[in-house]
């Protein structure tokens, strides 16, 4: 297979490990329509993944300013020569797109666009989205037009595709896995706050009780018992508003580590006997990857600590390190547990996911205790 020098194998090599080193969908399928449209020397690109319901559920593109996109209106139907690369396996490559019987014409602000390169993307039998290419450039060289996209140009489509189905699926299910564990975090705040509204009704219930049976032989007392209802009704009140508000998907894209993870200290120390604290002294923003990992190690080692330390306190700090990462630390003075135990607790403790997390991120994570000394959870992570 021959190349030239725009679509080498070094260009190739870039435009892979480029795919498959982003985690999101919407950010795998930006660089795949930029590699596709630059390792094809295209004017234009896009790549639609359909909907359920005949449309495009996401159509991102590539050679077109976003004041022109919006200009161009929604996104468009799946018809005519797009309908044809999610709806059967073969390439559709045109000298003249125009041409072809099954357009249908372009919205007022769309380009105009001539050859035409479509390439399904494929994972076994399941399309998952279909590239398209348009306006092959203008030799560079010698400023003679080219005669459209070549059989290299659809080979080499053909490889970034295969390469984009694995990128896309990786992607796919790293989201599918944070949604999983941000609804397995909302399961456990909502038992914890539950059981926090619980027991303030339950005193309420008994305090009103009290009131009643002294209204009539202690007045003062019945009156005191009554203040003790409506500070009670208030703190119902505040709990049942925190299940409201602090119940929503973790906001850690919007809001960031340190107030996702402030946030998060204060809803456990509403809901728990143990008084919970967080400080941080001169955290910046760090990468998404590293921002999540240190976020669920610290919801993780929370639990731990509440959950089965017996510790009367739990401190979570994050700091600043000198190299410009951040330091996370999650310590309680509970009952601990022997070096010698680590490994059958860690399973028991989610040890080993913390550890995974933490490698994960570009950093470590270091686990000191001792039986009735209590647990320090740490991991450091390093500047993005």
């Amino acid at each position: 297979m021959h190349y030239g020098p725009c679509t080498g194998l070094a260009a190739v090599s870039t435009a892979l490990l480029a795919m498959s080193r982003r985690l999101e969908v919407h950010d795998v399928l930006r660089t795949i329509v930029a590699s596709a449209r630059e390792l094809l020397d295209a004017e234009y690109a896009a790549l639609g993944v359909p909907d359920d319901h005949g449309g495009f559920a996401q159509f991102v593109v590539d050679g077109i300013s976003e004041e022109q996109w919006r200009r161009i209106g929604p996104l468009p139907r799946q018809h005519g020569v797009l309908a044809a690369m999610l709806h059967k396996d073969a390439p559709e490559r045109l000298a003249d797109v125009r041409q072809d019987p099954r357009f249908g014409g372009w919205p007022a602000a769309h380009p105009d666009m001539s050859d035409f390169l479509g390439m399904p993307i494929k994972d076994g039998e399941e399309t998952l989205g279909a590239l398209f290419l348009a306006n092959k450039r203008r030799d560079p060289a010698g400023g003679v037009a080219r005669t459209g996209f070549t059989d290299e140009d659809e080979e080499l489509l053909s490889l970034l595709a295969q390469h984009a189905a694995i990128a896309l699926t990786n992607a796919r299910l790293y989201e599918r896995s944070r949604e999983l564990t941000i609804a397995e975090e909302r399961s456990r705040l909502a038992h914890e706050l539950h059981d926090a509204v619980s027991q303030k009704l339950f005193s309420l219930r008994l305090t009103a009780q009290a009131a009643a049976a002294l209204v009539d032989r202690d007045p003062g007392r019945a009156k005191g018992e009554l203040h003790q209802v409506a500070v009670l009704a208030a703190e119902a009140a505040d709990e049942l508003r925190a299940a409201v508000t602090e119940l929503r998907p973790a906001a850690l894209d919007e809001d960031g580590l340190v107030a996702t993870l402030r946030n998060h200290v204060r809803v456990l120390d509403r809901a728990h006997a143990a008084h919970v604290s967080f400080t941080c002294d001169g955290v910046r923003a760090l990468p998404a990857t590293q921002e999540e990992a240190l976020l669920r190690v610290a919801q993780e080692a929370l639990h731990n600590a509440l959950r089965h330390s017996g510790s009367d306190r739990v401190e979570v700090a994050l700091a600043r390190t000198p190299a410009g990462g951040a330091v996370l630390r999650v310590r309680d003075w509970g009952c601990g547990f022997s070096p010698s135990t680590v490994r059958r607790a860690g399973r028991h403790l989610g040890l080993v996911s913390m550890r995974d997390r933490a490698s994960g991120s570009g950093g470590r994570l270091e686990v000191h205790s001792e039986p009735g000394k209590g647990t320090t959870i740490e991991m450091e992570v390093p500047g993005g």
